[in-house]
């Protein structure tokens, strides 16, 4: 599908931009008005004008997941999403205190990497890829290292699919005194998140995911008087401090180095989108766009790795079938070419390619994506239904 954008400044041409449908777990599809929101008049950041922008898009921020602006913040930082599981590590760890990283995903293990790299002293609590995290062995890891004092773990691990019980967990940590972290990159403004209710004191994302937003601007919500505790931990970075951020932002208004200008305009376009959806419609819209992909390939025959009671109704990784004219480099290049990407799964030496519910797309999206990829496997001899070998 092709639309004809108008350009805002003068003197430019209309251009065709084609319209892709991106089923991997972010950059995501986003809409012609939020692409063509980032062709404004050149601007300097420190002017009044673009401030007042900032501070709309920290507004939009904190109320998208229902937090207090009197008790948390919404900063914002230049990068992907794993600046923000950067920044929240080494910044708000406390001297001679420990790190627990609940380890279910690649994502959460990217946490205990960043860990490593600071040299931080924590806890790698690897559990199963494909359930959720066994309640008890988190109380009782808490109970035996009383000097944890943040834990860390993501809400949604977008390799496989799998949704963690974060309000659940978040009221452990809490009975046990320690700063809940949670990466919220791949639910913020899909999954609905009431931050205090759901026990979080810090959530974290991107502008290319969930607000279906331009790559480039990274945010972190969480209580001011913890970040404000921080200010005496250990610095352990200059640009990925929290603290720094936080407060040259209160004082000035502005991000402390040069921020991402015209993504920060997109991003105030995709705010008012989301609004203008509505939480709860935009929730429903991602959860037709899954069930369309679930039944698609349940049709097709392929085997989703997380169970439907345990999954995040956002991805769905399937395994590859055995097929010996199963290529996946060849399947994707020809849904590439029609405008439909798809995407490697996440968990080392299982094969599986992953279909995401993110981005401004809808059921008929889906219809119209598996119509090619039946095509596909047609092309190449792949068997239909899909054929498994006796593996668990």
């Amino acid at each position: 599908m092709n639309d004809m954008l108008s350009a805002r400044g003068g003197g430019m041409e209309a251009k065709m931009v084609k319209r892709n449908v991106l089923l991997n777990p972010g950059p995501a599809t986003t809409t012609d008005t939020v692409k063509m929101a980032q062709v404004v008049p050149d601007i300097c950041p420190r002017e009044k004008e673009f401030i007042s922008i900032m501070r709309e898009v920290e507004e939009g921020l904190l109320k998208i997941v229902h937090a207090d602006p009197e008790e948390y913040a919404a900063v914002l930082f230049c990068g992907s999403g794993t600046i923000n599981m950067d920044i929240c590590l080494n910044s708000l760890l406390p001297a001679d205190k420990k790190i627990l990283i609940i380890n279910n995903g690649a994502y959460s293990s990217r946490g205990a990497e960043i860990c490593e790299y600071y040299g931080l002293p924590y806890v790698n609590l690897k559990l199963p890829l494909d359930k959720q995290p066994d309640l008890a062995l988190i109380e009782q890891t808490l109970q035996e290292n009383p000097d944890i004092a943040l834990v860390y773990t993501t809400h949604h691990e977008t390799g496989t699919g799998l949704l963690n019980p974060i309000r659940e967990i978040g009221a452990l940590v809490h009975r046990y005194e320690g700063v809940f972290v949670v990466d919220t990159t791949s639910t913020y403004a899909m999954r609905p998140i009431h931050i205090a209710a759901d026990e979080v004191d810090f959530c974290m994302a991107s502008a290319q995911k969930g607000i279906m937003a331009m790559t480039g601007l990274s945010f972190i919500i969480g209580k001011k008087s913890i970040i404000e505790a921080s200010a005496d931990y250990p610095k352990r970075s200059y640009y990925c401090n929290l603290y720094m951020q936080y407060e040259y932002a209160k004082a000035h208004g502005e991000m402390h180095f040069t921020p991402p200008v015209q993504v920060i305009y997109s991003v105030r376009q995709a705010l008012e989108e989301y609004f203008a959806e509505g939480e709860e419609n935009k929730w429903a819209r991602h959860c037709r766009v899954f069930q369309a992909i679930r039944a698609g390939l349940t049709e097709l025959g392929f085997k989703i790795y997380i169970s439907e009671d345990q999954e995040s109704k956002l991805v769905a990784a399937a395994l590859y079938p055995d097929d010996a004219n199963w290529d996946f480099e060849k399947i994707h290049d020809y849904c590439y070419e029609r405008g439909f990407t798809i995407y490697p799964g996440k968990v080392e030496k299982l094969g599986m390619f992953r279909l995401c519910a993110l981005g401004a797309i809808d059921r008929k999206d889906i219809e119209d994506f598996f119509m090619v990829f039946r095509e596909a496997l047609q092309k190449y001899g792949v068997a239909v239904p899909v054929k498994y070998s006796d593996r668990s």
